[in-house]
């Protein structure tokens, strides 16, 4: 049976930095290497990783928000995440509406709809209001369908 051969070499990740563009001439294998320490330099006592562009990378990492509202940003889109609460966003798009209504629309339960229509109140995304005994429900605000129109328009394109 034949020796697997490999390749020493590696392509450039095409930066710019001058790693090596060619592949090697196959080698012999070797003796699995320790792998290699990154290199990391102490920067006003936090770790840094030697960077290829570090303006680049320092001026970015300034203008990324804060972790909290990044982390509420992924729990939006989490809430958009299931399809049964998407369809509920695009009935309220054409009218407000009370739970019986949307489930009939939707050919659901109104318990189904009940409990994502919570889900949605505590995203923020839907409001609701009282007449007599019957809860209307409707789009929090026109930031909604501003994100589902982009999003239509991106799977669209």
């Amino acid at each position: 049976m034949e020796e697997n051969k490999t390749i020493a070499g590696a392509f450039s990740c095409g930066c710019g930095c001058g790693e090596n563009t060619e592949p090697a001439e196959p080698a012999e294998p070797a003796e699995p290497a320790e792998p290699a320490e990154p290199a990391v330099q102490e920067h006003n006592g936090t770790e840094e990783s030697e960077a290829s562009n570090p303006d680049i990378v320092r001026a970015v990492a300034e203008k990324l928000p804060d972790e909290e509202l990044l982390y509420d940003v992924a729990e939006l889109f989490k809430v958009f995440g299931d399809s049964t609460r998407v369809r509920i966003i695009c009935v309220l798009f054409e009218s407000e509406m009370c739970v019986c209504d949307i489930a009939e629309v939707l050919n659901m339960t109104q318990s189904a709809i009940s409990h994502q229509l919570r889900v949605l109140k505590q995203a923020r995304l839907v409001k609701y209001r009282r007449e007599g005994k019957t809860v209307f429900y409707s789009l929090a605000d026109g930031h909604i369908q501003t994100i589902f129109n982009q999003a239509f328009e991106h799977i669209m394109e």
